[in-house]
């Protein structure tokens, strides 16, 4: 059964942000807000972590998971970035953009896509996103909480408690989340390809 955490939006008490990570430095799945839609998230290095959000999102190995990271300098440890990847980057994170890119050795092979080798990265502009990121130390391994036959993420703390509560081991409650999810840039074969439009404007990526 799930715990639920009630956060302020604007300046998330430090308190119940410790025990988030608490939560998540002993394996722990939590369903939280961002600046787009709610995701499932917990550490990258868990292995039983993204067996269980397959399960929940019902998709299989080649789903492309997304490290969520605290800045542009946290991405570059993770991805294989280039000069102009990064001039893109710089000018659009933090924000509601999830890029593909190259995944380094810095990362377990499992968390990749099996024949790309890429993974979806970020950089969040939301309150409690940070604070979690920034208590941690280390980025978030995360998947939109989008359930099986749906079209829309799950966007209300207290129908994902009741319709997840077996399956997390934290529901987090920071204000209202919207239902749009990010937009998604493919920069891991050169010019950069629009994979789906999503809250992050287009003209920043001169697409």
């Amino acid at each position: 059964m799930s715990q639920f955490f009630s956060l302020h939006p604007e300046h998330p008490q430090p308190r119940l942000v410790r025990q988030a990570a608490d939560i998540l430095r002993k394996g722990g799945l939590i369903a939280f807000p961002t600046d787009a839609a709610y995701a499932l998230g917990g550490l990258t290095g868990d292995a039983a972590l993204l067996d269980r959000i397959r399960r929940i999102r019902d998709v299989d190995e080649r789903h492309l998971f997304t490290l969520m990271c605290r800045d542009l300098s946290e991405i570059a440890t993770y991805a294989r970035v280039d000069n102009a990847q990064y001039r893109l980057l710089k000018a659009t994170t933090p924000g509601p953009y999830t890029f593909i890119l190259e995944g380094t050795k810095e990362l377990p092979r499992r968390v990749l896509h099996p024949k790309r080798k890429t993974i979806g990265l970020r950089v969040p502009d939301h309150s409690l996103s940070l604070a979690l990121l920034e208590e941690l130390g280390e980025p978030l391994l995360i998947s939109t909480l989008l359930l099986p036959g749906e079209e829309l993420p799950l966007s209300d703390a207290e129908d994902i408690r009741e319709r997840l509560e077996r399956q997390l081991d934290l529901v987090i409650e920071c204000g209202i989340c919207g239902a749009e999810m990010t937009t998604v840039v493919n920069l891991a074969e050169g010019a950069p390809e629009l994979v789906r439009a999503g809250l992050g404007p287009l003209p920043p990526l001169g697409l």
